[in-house]
Formats: C-alpha cells, structure tokens, sequence
C-alpha cells in the first residue's frame, strides 16, 4: 500500500498567476542548478508541469477576456 505524502504548501495549487510564477521561476533554477536527487527532480518537474498548466489556463482565460473586450461585449471575468 503507498504512503501518503502530507500536504505541503508546493503540492497545493496556487493561489493566484504572480504566485505560481514566481514558485515556477523558483523550481526552474532549483532543477538547473543540478543539485537536487533524481527523486526530487521527478518531483519538481511534475510541479512545475502543474504550475506551467494553471499559468496557461489562467492566461487563456484573461485572453478570452480581452477577445470579449475588443469585440464591444462586457462581462465580467471570473477565475475558473
């Protein structure tokens, strides 16, 4: 039966899109430092895999936002 890992602050999703890149821009040089055991380095890319996916989501969403805008409808953004 696998262990459960406790819950830390880096497995829980970010709060906002400046937070998760500044904890992606951390990892990145973390892993480019080549410092870190083979474990942890799994660990970060699949980290930073979820990092990379909720900036792009949250990016994409600002996009449709902004194609909303320039298309002379109004509506209010809401983060999914």
């Amino acid at each position: 039966m696998p262990k459960a890992t406790p819950s830390t602050p880096e497995s829980q999703p970010p709060t906002s899109y400046e937070q998760a890149l500044a904890e992606l821009e951390q990892l990145v040089s973390r892993l480019e430092s080549g410092a870190m055991p083979l474990e942890q380095l799994l660990q970060g890319y699949q980290r930073g895999a979820q990092l990379l996916q909720y900036c792009r989501d949250r990016l994409a969403a600002v996009e449709g936002q902004i194609k909303l805008l320039d298309e002379g409808l109004l509506k209010t953004w809401t983060p999914e």
